[in-house]
């Protein structure tokens, strides 16, 4: 599903990213390298945006659930010769205690967890990981942007795929039901999912509630304010 539009934007993504965090490869001198930040990609998927924060000089450790992600992953990274994390776990589990400078949530990764109380222990693994002065990244589907651009199905083409999707609206914007239908080749895969959407305001008070002193909301990787023309909700949450 991931097709040459959704890799095209990794460059843009990892430089919203290393703005947004206030980070910088080199010191006063720009002939020199400082000691490489620390990145945490949660919920990593394949690495592709681990894969190019590795190129950009960043040392990266990818966490993921799902082991056929991490293998990809793991592929990619050996052909490139990066040297890249990459580790099998629940991201609810995984905490490394003042080892990251940046740690990292994209692409609507966050909210499928049944209770909320499971989003919160996320997150303060996430703050507890953090050494002191490091950002949290997340970049998710706003419930803002979810209520105004709201739709109940629709076709598309995705990298050779025929696609119906359909929508529904659970415990009154609680959560997003979705149910994908793939066709290929003659053949049709179906898969349904549901995630907690999050307004701004709610994501920021529970960011707040794992220890996160100072939270900026932004709808797009280029640093444009979250409102009303918002395409993404992008949170930069920072550990004081």
């Amino acid at each position: 599903m991931f097709d040459e539009a959704h890799w095209k934007e990794v460059l843009a993504v990892t430089d919203g990213i290393t703005n947004l965090a206030g980070l910088d490869l080199y010191g006063e001198n720009p002939n020199s390298l400082k000691s490489p930040p620390k990145v945490l990609d949660i919920c990593c998927g394949f690495g592709r945006i681990s894969a190019e924060l590795a190129r950009m000089g960043y040392e990266v450790t990818g966490v993921d659930i799902t082991e056929s992600y991490l293998k990809t992953a793991r592929e990619e990274a050996a052909y490139e010769n990066l040297e890249i994390e990459y580790i099998h776990s629940d991201a609810r589990e995984f905490k490394r205690p003042e080892a990251f400078d940046l740690a990292l949530n994209l692409y609507n990764s966050f909210g499928y967890f049944e209770s909320q109380d499971d989003d919160l222990r996320l997150v303060r693994n996430v703050y507890n990981s953090l050494k002191k002065g490091g950002c949290f990244i997340i970049d998710i589907f706003g419930k803002e942007v979810a209520v105004r651009d709201f739709i109940e199905s629709e076709w598309f083409e995705r990298a050779g795929f025929m696609v119906l999707t359909k929508y529904k609206v659970l415990d009154a914007w609680t959560f997003l039901h979705n149910r994908w239908i793939l066709i290929k080749d003659g053949k049709k895969y179906e898969k349904t999912f549901s995630y907690r959407l999050y307004s701004a305001v709610e994501l920021k008070s529970l960011l707040l509630e794992a220890g996160f002193s100072k939270i900026d909301s932004y709808g797009e990787w280029d640093g444009s304010p979250y409102d009303q023309y918002a395409n993404r909700l992008i949170v930069v949450a920072r550990k004081l």
